[in-house]
């Protein structure tokens, strides 16, 4: 087995596994799983660079995830950096920051490589599973994109394209500097023309629509990131987070209107009153409600498998 330590930096999010990869049985043991809301991409959709106090929260976590890999003593490590920081005009300067506390450069990976790694974290321990067969449609809706990735045991086509959560959250909820509280109607609209036009754009390179429909397209959906799996805890009714419950939850379309509906109707103290609830979610988990939906009822899919494998451990193998 190989000790590897795989970092995720997103728009929203960074994240640490550290891990035991067994590839005769095709098992990662993990033995350190942790994430920071730091929202890297703040402000980036607007202004085309990251923020200085984005930089150093992002920063910040880095030390700490520097000192748990050398605790752990992982072998062979790799830092992949997502939506925000390919947009980013300052991207060297987070660059070097992370060469200068973790020894090795963050890969700004396309959108191509991030939907590859998200489909293998995502679907390596679903092909034996009886009733999760492929093929799959695996979305990841991150902080700045959404990545949709269609195949079986490898990945058919790929598209990402920029309906994160907090994107869409910057992009029509944020008035004079602060996050409306909860959206008005002709809000939500707009958010949901967005993301309509980007759904046709996926279209080009993957098809959606009827894709997850049983007997028709045959696909499982299966849904990853934070947006999905706090609606997943949501449908739960969890007292507070629970990886291990939440993971391969089967959420059906009408709890997730009926989640997406709530969440966009409630203020900032509801929302944040939810057990689940990450406080660095709060106000984009509206918007990323409204992707899942809209890829549901674009796909025609009965429900939505949510997994808390993702591109994280497909970044792991990647080096095991």
């Amino acid at each position: 087995m190989t000790r590897v330590a795989a970092v995720d930096c997103g728009t929203n999010s960074i994240r640490l596994l550290v891990a035991d990869a067994d590839p005769a049985t095709g098992e990662l043991i993990e033995l350190d799983r942790r994430m920071k809301i730091v929202r890297l991409g703040q402000g980036v959709d607007r202004t085309g660079r990251l923020a200085p106090e984005a930089l150093e929260r992002t920063f910040a976590a880095c030390r700490e995830y520097a000192e748990v890999i050398r605790e752990l003593g992982a072998e062979r490590v790799r830092f992949v950096a997502t939506s925000a920081s390919r947009d980013a005009e300052n991207r060297g300067e987070f660059v070097r920051g992370v060469v200068d506390i973790l020894g090795v450069e963050p890969e700004v990976i396309t959108g191509g490589q991030e939907a590859e790694f998200s489909f293998l974290g995502a679907t390596k321990e679903l092909a034996g599973h009886e009733h999760l067969a492929g093929p799959y449609l695996v979305v990841d809706i991150g902080g700045g994109s959404t990545e949709f990735v269609s195949g079986d045991r490898t990945v058919r086509a790929a598209r990402s394209v920029d309906i994160g959560c907090v994107r869409l959250t910057e992009r029509h909820l944020v008035v004079n500097g602060q996050v409306s509280d909860p959206p008005t109607p002709g809000q939500i609209q707009a958010i949901k023309a967005d993301i309509e036009r980007a759904l046709d754009l996926v279209e080009e390179s993957v098809p959606l629509t009827g894709a997850c429909h049983p007997g028709v397209g045959g696909h499982t959906l299966v849904g990853l990131a934070g947006s999905v799996t706090t609606i997943g805890a949501i449908a739960l009714d969890l007292a507070e987070y629970d990886p291990v419950a939440i993971h391969h939850t089967r959420v059906p379309v009408g709890r997730v209107d009926e989640i997406a509906g709530k969440l966009l109707s409630s203020t900032h103290a509801e929302r944040a009153a939810i057990g689940a609830m990450h406080e660095g979610r709060v106000d984009v988990i509206g918007a990323g409600a409204l992707v899942l939906l809209a890829i549901m009822e674009r796909t025609g899919a009965e429900e939505v498998v949510v997994s808390e494998h993702d591109i994280l451990d497909g970044t792991g193998w990647s080096i095991a």
